[in-house]
């Protein structure tokens, strides 16, 4: 395994060492239904993300209100949004994701690098619509086995986001029976971002569930492009994060379609 997966990983089980995940509360999630949503959608269908931090731009935004940002990303036309929980390398919190979850109707992804069922168990009780896995670390055994952590997220009542990056993942991930595949333009090992590895996988898409392209956009051609690619739906972070006029931004991207 390449640093950088070992390191996302080593973390995710230093959070859980230290009772990040241990909720002793349980929120109620969204009623809406996000993959529905993402099929009937006339515009770009944009899942954005609250992050402060990232293992490759370091700081993105100054630690601020998570509750003020989500709204701002709703009001711009956001379907759902990503919040990150895992405190090592991106400042996120099970807290904040408590706080935009009784403040937002939106369905919420949490993001984190799961590589144990206790961060599924978080994920129900914070109340997450979705949880991410990453082929990547399970292909490298990091984890156990993927099919038994996707039936376990589902036994959760959660819909499970597989992210891929290569050709070869993808095609792994399309054999499990979770509910969204994703596409990563980042490469996990070198943080390096490809918007034509979403077209490269998809080429001769045959697949017939939601796929959502993962990291890099920044502007409505960049939409556009993945768009023709074949995505069907676009999760963004960092640029939106960046930007000083948020609402403005997702906007504009969502409006892009």
């Amino acid at each position: 395994m390449k640093d950088m997966l070992e390191k996302l990983a080593n973390n995710s089980q230093k959070a859980i060492n230290d009772g990040t995940y241990e909720i002793n509360y349980k929120n109620s999630k969204s009623e809406k239904d996000l993959i529905k949503q993402i099929r009937s959608n006339e515009h770009a269908s944009l899942i954005t993300e609250v992050k402060f931090s990232s293992p490759s731009l370091g700081n993105i935004r100054e630690v601020s209100d998570p509750v003020m940002i989500a709204k701002q990303m709703v009001d711009g036309g956001a379907i759902g949004l990503s919040v990150l929980t895992q405190p090592y390398l991106f400042n996120g919190s099970p807290d904040y994701f408590t706080k935009i979850r009784k403040s937002v109707k939106v369905p919420l992804l949490m993001k984190d690098i799961v590589v144990d069922k206790s961060q599924i168990d978080a994920a129900e009780k914070l109340g997450a619509d979705m949880v991410l896995l990453i082929q990547a670390i399970f292909d490298k055994k990091f984890a156990k086995d993927i099919d038994e952590f996707v039936s376990y997220a589902h036994k959760k009542k959660l819909l499970v986001l597989l992210e891929s990056h290569t050709k070869k993942e993808f095609f792994d991930s399309a054999k499990t029976k979770a509910d969204i595949l994703g596409i990563n333009n980042r490469n996990l090992d070198t943080l390096e971002i490809n918007l034509e590895t979403t077209k490269s996988i998809l080429k001769d898409r045959d697949e017939e569930r939601v796929i959502i392209s993962e990291s890099g956009v920044e502007s409505p051609k960049d939409i556009q492009f993945l768009k023709k690619c074949g995505a069907d739906a676009f999760l963004v972070g960092s640029s939106i994060m960046k930007s000083k006029n948020i609402k403005g931004l997702v906007s504009e991207l969502v409006l892009s379609i």
